[in-house]
């Protein structure tokens, strides 16, 4: 077993965890926090997409251990401090960027590691910059509107599908 440290969603947490424990595993299981999806176990699809140390990692493919010392942000972590929804997760709901909602969780972290470099993507960059996350209800187009949305983007000329 292996001590670890972090901090999650702002809150510092210390847990022992064997050293295959992976970084999904250890939010679903040990953090109870199940908004992390696994949905291939492959790091296909993009649903346990969340932040170590602002950068987008898919959690299946990452040991905890690996998280040691790191400051790590889940979906439960994006909504605003009031409890309300943040400003992608709005966004998705405005625009109807989810169906089932399995892939939502991947989709909004992934969204925000891109609009946090890239603050104005166009349609094709968000569409390329979400290549690793597979959605089998909505066909993308609303995602995609939803995410320029979230960059202040004007999206009422694009139709809907």
């Amino acid at each position: 077993m292996t001590e670890v440290t972090m901090v999650v969603n702002g809150k510092s947490v210390t847990k022992s965890v064997k050293g295959n424990t992976l970084m999904s595993e250890f939010l679903r299981e040990e953090l109870r926090l199940t908004g992390t999806h696994v949905g291939c176990d492959t790091s296909q699809c993009g649903a346990c997409v969340v932040h170590v140390n602002g950068e987008a990692v898919k959690s299946c493919t990452m040991f905890a251990a690996e998280a040691n010392g790191s400051e790590v942000k889940t979906i439960e972590g994006m909504e605003n401090p009031d409890g309300s929804l943040g400003v992608i997760q709005q966004a998705f709901q405005d625009h109807h960027g989810l169906q089932c909602g399995f892939c939502t969780p991947g989709m909004v972290m992934s969204a925000a590691a891109l609009l946090k470099d890239n603050p104005k993507p166009t349609e094709a960059e968000i569409r390329d910059y979400l290549e690793g996350n597979i959605c089998r209800c909505t066909g993308y187009h609303n995602i995609v509107k939803a995410i320029m949305a979230a960059s202040g983007q004007d999206v009422t000329s694009i139709a809907a599908e």
